[in-house]
């Protein structure tokens, strides 16, 4: 039997032993695991710190480098959000009535896990802690293949929460860590359809598309974010100008981060002129249209076509329009379904936004920075999904859950 097999199947079969736990077993469990993060995170920091030195090395770019580095602080939001996954209630055994039929048989259906979920992600070491709590909660085996930048980092992770589960008898295999990222171990793992359920992938665009092309098991995708402000002519310019700032430069290498700027003709030249100089100060690097490219120094030119670019930097594309409705319309050609904002202070404008932009999450008067599954109150997401089977947007805790029917009567057979 290969690595891969076997790993996979004692994912399967550990996923088993979920189903005998009730929620305040898995609770304190999860409890234990955040306790044991921030007790270890010495130990977690030093392997992440092998991670990142190896990463410089390969000259690996910024914005990778970001997601990739772990600090007290970052640490610290991982044990919380896990915390927080403890406070939520548990989707699994749920029960909702449905209907009752005229032959007196009732129906029900039964939240219930997935099974067995399959992460492939890239320099995303929180991710193994995420995933870990969320599927232990939710009844799911997690199985996790890192990229090579990552794997002491994750390994390390796993290693903290997998002596809580030896703590208390439970298979360390409900989270395993794959321990080579070769790439022909990669394909073998998305074939394992007997054992895992469902893979979501993590990371670039490239490593979507590859993973969507090479599966034989359902992918959820997480392609990449493009989010917009669009700013009305409602707009309250200065709250305009905070969200563009937090949007734009909190964090330049996340999927939340603002990638583009829709600017409505009747407020460009006052707006314009603000983020002129405040862009300036934070050096964003500034791709606008003929228009727009007036107001700042060096600006690049764009085409109509060369918008839609996931820039992970100190970088953003700016448009003007002339309404509303061509807003939308740009958000539509070059969003990604992630998220987009809109800042205005008319009710009816906003709502209508909401109701006709196609993306995951859609804002009014709030930072696209909130798109995050622990700002949501999800406590960690597990994957923002930005197709709509069977998830969209952040994915919790009833995400990686399903429904079964539940089928009663007194003996009624079909005639």
């Amino acid at each position: 039997m290969s690595l891969i097999t076997d790993i996979s199947r004692q994912a399967a079969k550990a996923a088993t032993t979920l189903a005998l736990l009730d929620t305040e077993t898995k609770n304190q469990v999860l409890t234990e695991m955040a306790q044991a993060l921030r007790a270890q995170k010495a130990f977690i920091i030093k392997e992440n710190e092998s991670d990142l030195s190896a990463a410089r090395d390969n000259n690996l770019a910024a914005s990778m480098i970001d997601r990739l580095t772990l600090n007290d602080e970052r640490i610290e939001a991982m044990a919380e959000g896990i915390e927080v996954i403890v406070s939520l209630d548990d989707p699994v055994g749920q029960l909702r009535d449905i209907t009752e039929r005229p032959n007196g048989i009732k129906i029900r259906k039964m939240r219930v896990p997935l099974g067995v979920v399959c992460m492939i992600y890239e320099a995303r070491p929180n991710v193994t802690a995420d995933a870990g709590a969320l599927c232990f909660k939710s009844g799911n085996g997690v199985i996790l293949r890192g990229g090579k930048e990552a794997l002491k980092s994750s390994q390390a992770i796993a290693s903290v929460m997998h002596s809580v589960l030896e703590k208390h008898n439970l298979p360390t295999s409900l989270i395993s860590v794959i321990p080579d990222p070769d790439r022909a171990l990669l394909m073998e793992l998305m074939q394992q359809r007997e054992s895992i359920d469902l893979i979501i992938p993590r990371g670039g665009e490239g490593l979507i598309n590859f993973v969507t092309e090479n599966s034989t098991i359902p992918v959820i995708q997480h392609f990449k974010g493009v989010c917009h402000l669009y700013v009305d002519k409602d707009a309250d310019l200065e709250i305009a100008l905070n969200l563009l700032l937090n949007g734009k430069t909190q964090r330049t290498g996340v999927c939340n981060a603002l990638e583009g700027l829709v600017v409505h003709q009747d407020v460009a030249d006052e707006f314009l002129n603000l983020c002129a100089v405040v862009l300036r100060q934070e050096g964003v690097k500034i791709n606008a249209d003929s228009t727009a490219a007036k107001y700042f120094d060096d600006a690049t030119v764009l085409a109509d076509n060369e918008f839609g670019e996931e820039y992970l930097d100190l970088e953003i594309a700016i448009r003007v329009v002339p309404t509303f409705s061509a807003a939308v319309d740009h958000i539509a050609q070059f969003g990604s379904n992630h998220t987009e904002v809109i800042c205005t202070k008319n009710d009816t404008t906003a709502e209508l936004f909401q109701r006709s932009v196609d993306a995951s999450v859609v804002m009014v008067n709030a930072s696209s920075r909130f798109s995050d599954g622990s700002q949501l109150g999800l406590g960690a997401e597990i994957g923002i999904a930005t197709t709509k089977l069977h998830a969209y947007g952040p994915m919790g805790l009833e995400s990686l859950t399903t429904e079964k029917y539940l089928v009663n009567g007194v003996g009624q057979v079909r005639e």
